[in-house]
């Protein structure tokens, strides 16, 4: 089995499972919000509703420690091509996708599309927040996926800056980190997490990480054929700055459309470089020093 993380499986052994996680298919993404209730309900995550926010029927804005599961909506007005011909190709294609195999996307308009997408907590390949946590509180299991123990949390907040998403937050009322744990407790049950149960278009998808990548690149080429031309894969390439990730997405646009940082890096990558550094002109300034003060007495 190949090691995709830092201690999984070699902590846990014969008792370590095959990495899980989610392959999130934004192209399929109503915004009903089912996952996000579901996220709520089953984990007991209080209320997080911003109201009106102006951010079209987004009214969570953004993941926290109260909001898991966070359902983007990006009102995007559609680019109308010259060559009116190939628009209307790519039209007939999108069309005849649908009707042959129910794989169109649900989110094209006159004039007008809506750009949905469910974001969550990526249980990074590298989880940069995992190797800053000073208490253990947060750990590897044996799902590949990354947990807080809200027991062992001390609420230092070392984790909150390190995230290079932003998922990581203190929640008000206690002074603890909360975030997505996969459903860790239905895992061990052997159940999918809520959100996937709950989602109706099967946007939200579940299953062994490396089944998952292998759809995914099918599901991404299926749309480009369809002339979705920058319909791409989000974390799903193990040599990126995280090392890939449990939660992937196809995406219509580029990330940062959605709000997601394009090139997203481990946060402690260069520690120990940087550390090196520091001795390395720790030591030079030392010797400077040396050299000037038995220097000066000749």
């Amino acid at each position: 089995m190949k090691l995709e993380t830092h201690a999984w499986p070699g902590s846990y052994g014969a008792e370590a499972k095959p990495r899980v996680g989610f392959f999130t298919d934004t192209s399929i993404c109503i915004g009903c919000k089912a996952c996000e209730v579901a996220c709520k309900e089953w984990n007991h995550v209080p209320e997080s509703s911003e109201g009106f926010t102006g951010h079209s029927y987004d009214n969570t804005v953004a993941l926290d420690a109260d909001t898991w599961r966070h359902v983007a909506f990006i009102e995007q007005r559609k680019e109308v091509g010259v060559d009116g011909a190939a628009s209307l190709a790519q039209s007939a294609s999108l069309d005849q996708l649908i009707d042959e195999t129910g794989l169109g996307t649900y989110q094209e308009g006159d004039g007008l599309r809506w750009l949905m997408a469910s974001d969550v907590c990526k249980h990074c390949t590298h989880a940069a927040c995992l190797e800053v946590c000073p208490t253990g509180a947060l750990f590897r299991t044996e799902f590949g996926t990354v947990v807080v123990q809200e027991d062992v949390c001390n609420g230092c907040g070392y984790c909150v800056p390190a995230c290079p998403f932003g998922v990581l937050d203190r929640r008000e009322e206690d002074g603890r980190v909360w975030k997505c744990t996969l459903c860790y407790d239905r895992l061990k049950d052997d159940r999918e997490p809520a959100c996937a149960q709950a989602c109706p278009t099967h946007s939200i998808q579940f299953g062994e990480l490396s089944e998952l990548r292998e759809r995914a690149q099918v599901r991404v080429e299926t749309l480009r054929d369809a002339g979705a031309e920058k319909a791409q894969l989000y974390l799903h390439d193990s040599d990126d700055g995280i090392g890939g990730a449990g939660a992937f997405f196809l995406l219509l646009d580029d990330p940062e459309v959605y709000g997601l940082p394009p090139d997203p890096v481990d946060t402690t990558h260069d520690i120990g470089t940087s550390w090196k550094a520091v001795g390395a002109a720790t030591a030079g300034l030392g010797l400077t020093l040396a050299a000037a003060v038995f220097g000066g007495r000749r």
